[in-house]
């Protein structure tokens, strides 16, 4: 999922339609999507659509290979420094979950768009469970690590 280390929290590009979504998704699965649009916003767009369109999908489990594998794909390393980072795929599904949970059943760009413009939404969500020294160490990178300020939604 999105890396928040060096990221302001810039006002999300939201989506135009659910086919926009669609491509995003279904470009991640099969790694057709241009690096260039595997932004914040596609992250969380992509990973809404697995929750809520894929039921063959279990994004806890095929996510983070499905991630890695697009980054290698795109040319992209998953290190101690770059590339997949699990502690925040798994917070931000979570959080991810929560807000469709909690949200109105309206149309896939409207529960996408409104996802972005949340709380969750924003770049520095994790930052509000985690220090940035926890967050963006190489055992959260690797695997999951527990907050250390606040507990986790959902």
């Amino acid at each position: 999922m999105p890396d928040h280390q060096a990221t302001p929290d810039l006002p999300p590009r939201l989506f135009a339609s659910d086919a926009a979504i669609v491509r995003v998704g279904e470009g991640l699965l099969d790694r057709s999507l241009p690096r260039d649009d595997w932004t914040h916003e596609a992250h969380l767009a992509a990973c809404l659509w697995l929750v809520t369109e894929r039921p063959d999908f279990d994004p806890e489990r095929d996510l983070p290979d499905t991630i890695r594998a697009f980054n290698a794909a795109k040319g992209g390393v998953n290190d101690d420094t770059q590339g997949y980072h699990e502690t925040l795929t798994q917070l931000y599904i979570r959080g991810v979950r929560a807000f469709v949970a909690r949200s109105a059943d309206t149309t896939l760009v409207d529960r996408v768009n409104a996802l972005l413009a949340s709380d969750t939404g924003h770049r520095d969500w994790p930052l509000r469970f985690y220090s940035r020294e926890r967050l963006f160490s190489v055992t959260a990178r690797r695997g999951w690590v527990a907050p250390d300020r606040n507990e986790v939604p959902g």
